[in-house]
């Protein structure tokens, strides 16, 4: 398997899989949940979900290369989103310091775009 394939699966995957938790979120967890909470957990759906669909969008072009940056992505994905997930159901602190290095990883991920960008000959 290539990697666009692969990278296009991943990021279907983890866009279904926003959708599905954060309607599980809205539905299943509202009465559960304090407000801030739930915007705790909504946040972590909001940051999968856009950076499902940037994943997606860089695994259907053909301009730069999608790799490095989808990695971040991932990353970010798995350490930011999924630890405001359980932090937010848990309450467990610890889940809460793994979020920045989410967040970062975001970051890294959208440099990278800037960079494969600027390599861009006209």
């Amino acid at each position: 398997m290539n990697d666009k394939k692969l990278w296009l699966i991943i990021s279907a995957v983890s866009g279904f899989t926003a959708v599905a938790i954060g309607a599980f979120g809205t539905h299943g967890l509202k009465e559960m949940l304090s407000p801030q909470m739930l915007d705790v957990y909504k946040t972590g759906v909001l940051y999968q979900l856009v950076h499902s669909v940037v994943m997606l969008a860089i695994s259907l072009n053909t301009i730069i290369k999608a790799k490095l940056p989808s990695i971040f992505f991932l990353l970010g994905i798995i350490l930011f989103s999924f630890s405001l997930y359980i932090y937010s159901t848990s309450g467990i602190r610890f889940f809460a310091m793994i979020t920045p290095l989410g967040g970062f990883c975001f970051l890294i991920g959208w440099l990278f775009i800037i960079y494969e960008a600027i390599k861009i000959k006209n």
